[in-house]
């Protein structure tokens, strides 16, 4: 039983400054995340095919993709350190009062990173080394601890957003249940909504690589196949995610109707809500049809909470929406190649899908932070849903500006250094051996 609010007040001059140095570390680490939970597989399906057709173009592709896999997973781990130490210095009353609730979420994604770290080493050192078979059973684990450590965060994320397992007594957190807390009924949607999250994210941005060099003339067989391959994975991905964004949407309805109600910027409850579109117009009792299959459904409006208790409407709307389109126009590009494919076997021929295609890698990196934002901010003012408020954990110790300055110069320097050695491992010719 969860009764009673914790915390008060700290004197924090910069409270902001600490929400915006996590928020960066967040979409930093969090698109890296994604190849951590797609790329593997990604690799794997191509070293099946070799062991499958004997083709040795894609042993040649699955080995240079592996050692991509290698260098995002060490920019990774710099980026996993320093988060897991911001979250003990700038929320220190977060994790203090609830370290008891999800630290075994903690410690089953730290063993998930150790078995993933050895086993990508094996994998990319073992080329040579190891037979074809034994190889690509040591990229199952890397696989296998990408999807655990990444469960894990996203069951402590799914906990803040419905917190459980616990009781509080005299201000205190007793009776702590943590499968209760690690298994909430809030993981599952969210789990399902990031791990294709992950594939969308992976598949359109190489692909978008391929598609570059595409239309700069590089329409060799190696090029096609990593075209296809990483296209197929985003296409076949994308329509699943509209389905399981409708899931996710009808849960924060039952849920946190006040999060329901800043998505759409409804001030006032109100039965039989409208949907409204860019421009001012507005569809008669659509929202409460998506949000509960029933256009004559009451909708919570941001009046049912004091003024104090509401999200930002601004940002959580405007990121609903980006998120929202960019993911229905990925659907429609990846339907555009999936249909050609299926109909005449081939690729689009219109200069303007490899462009668009382009386009789609990062358009799917802001459609990914999109969402992030509006999970994130749309749960504010607590960091424990009606548990914790946000300027309740944050640390009071200053200087907090001056890490946000050093930690972005840390950041750009990563991401040179990634630039660097991905574009020198893809300048090389694909050496295809027999």
């Amino acid at each position: 039983m969860i009764d009673g609010v914790l915390g008060g007040p700290v004197d924090q001059d910069y409270l902001q400054q600490a929400r915006q140095m996590q928020a960066m570390s967040f979409a930093v680490h969090i698109p890296l995340v994604c190849f951590g939970i797609a790329f593997p597989a990604m690799v794997l399906f191509l070293e099946g095919l070799w062991l499958r057709t004997g083709d040795p173009l894609y042993r040649a592709l699955a080995k240079r993709w592996s050692k991509a896999m290698l260098i995002l997973f060490a920019v990774g781990v710099v980026t996993g350190t320093i988060l897991s130490f911001e979250m003990g210095l700038l929320w220190p009353e977060f994790m203090a009062t609830f370290a008891d609730v999800f630290g075994l979420a903690f410690l089953i994604e730290g063993y998930s990173f150790f078995i993933e770290a050895i086993f990508i080493a094996i994998y990319v050192y073992g080329w040579e080394r190891l037979s074809p078979r034994t190889h690509m059973a040591a990229g199952v684990p890397i696989v296998l601890a990408g999807i655990t450590g990444s469960l894990m965060v996203i069951s402590v994320n799914g906990w803040m957003n419905q917190p459980t397992g616990f009781s509080i007594r005299n201000g205190e957190v007793v009776d702590v249940k943590p499968l209760a807390a690690l298994f909430n009924d809030n993981l599952w949607h969210e789990l399902v909504h990031m791990y294709l999250a992950g594939f969308i994210v992976a598949g359109f941005l190489v692909a978008g690589v391929y598609a570059f060099g595409w239309l700069r003339g590089r329409r060799d067989r190696h090029h096609r196949i990593g075209l296809v391959v990483a296209l197929s994975v985003a296409a076949l991905a994308t329509p699943a995610q509209l389905l399981v964004g409708d899931w996710a949407a009808r849960t924060v309805a039952e849920r946190q109707p006040v999060k329901l109600a800043a998505f759409e910027g409804l001030e006032e409850t109100t039965k039989g809500a409208p949907f409204s579109l860019p421009g001012g117009i507005e569809i008669s009792k659509l929202l409460s049809l998506l949000a509960f299959h029933d256009p004559n459904a009451t909708v919570t409006g941001l009046d049912s909470v004091p003024e104090d208790d509401r999200p930002p409407t601004g940002i959580v709307k405007l990121s609903f929406r980006l998120m929202v389109f960019i993911g229905s126009a990925l659907a429609a590009l990846g339907a555009w190649f999936v249909w050609l494919w299926w109909r005449r076997g081939r690729l689009p021929r219109s200069v303007w899908f490899y462009r668009a295609l382009v386009a789609a890698g990062p358009a799917a990196l802001v459609a990914l932070i999109a969402g992030w934002v509006t999970t994130e901010v749309g749960r504010q003012p607590w960091v424990v849903y009606h548990v914790m408020r946000t300027e309740s954990a944050v640390t009071g110790a200053s200087g907090v500006p001056v890490g946000f300055a050093v930690l972005a110069l840390v950041y750009a320097g990563l991401a040179t250094v990634a630039f660097v050695m991905l574009r020198r491992l893809s300048r090389p010719p694909l050496e295809v051996g027999p």
